[in-house]
């Protein structure tokens, strides 16, 4: 098993970022602007406006997530900071905060095509933990899907992770406003 390195999204990883995310950017022109925008902001620049929004991100003073390898090899995409950074996910009735605690909020995590079904969703987080525990933060909070038995997840809800990786991955339940979408906490 090899050693998953963590690498801030900045221009040196743009590339890595946009291999990991492919020609559509995740799913349907993202780009991992989903929780950043209202759905109005994020459909009208769904594909290169999206893009371009987070190439900007990326050259702010704080990185909008992580590029993962697997071997020197891009492999997975986090976003991740501070839960204030996702306005939409602030709004949400479905993942409405928990209580005033201060977490990094992990709103994406895709694996790459080809890296896919291995394994990889726990040990990706496991690495981003590691990455926020050195940024100063006490606790990583997701929101990530359950689907249901016998029933795979659509690539549009699983962008958020699995519930069952992260429960691997020491994570814990701590609310759930809808049955397949728990809130769950890994406390650093």
């Amino acid at each position: 098993m090899s050693t998953l390195t963590v690498r801030e999204l900045r221009a040196d990883t743009w590339d890595d970022f946009e291999r990991v995310l492919g020609g559509n950017g995740g799913s349907r022109g993202c780009w991992c602007m989903h929780w950043r925008l209202s759905i109005a902001e994020f459909m009208a620049g769904r594909g290169e406006g999206n893009r371009q929004a987070m190439r900007e991100l990326a050259a702010g003073e704080r990185a909008p997530g992580v590029v993962v390898y697997d071997g020197g090899e891009p492999a997975a995409w986090c976003a991740l900071g501070p839960r204030e950074w996702y306005p939409r996910l602030e709004r949400s009735p479905m993942l409405a905060r928990v209580d005033d605690e201060p977490v990094c909020a992990v709103t994406c995590v895709l694996i790459r095509r080809g890296h896919r079904g291995a394994g990889l969703l726990r040990r990706v987080l496991d690495a981003v933990c590691d990455y926020a525990s050195g940024a100063g933060y006490a606790i990583v909070e997701g929101y990530p899907i359950e689907p249901r038995p016998g029933r795979r997840a659509g690539s549009d809800s699983v962008m958020t992770g699995v519930a069952g990786a992260f429960l691997d991955a020491g994570f814990t339940e701590v609310a759930r406003h809808r049955k397949d979408r728990p809130i769950m906490r890994r406390t650093l």
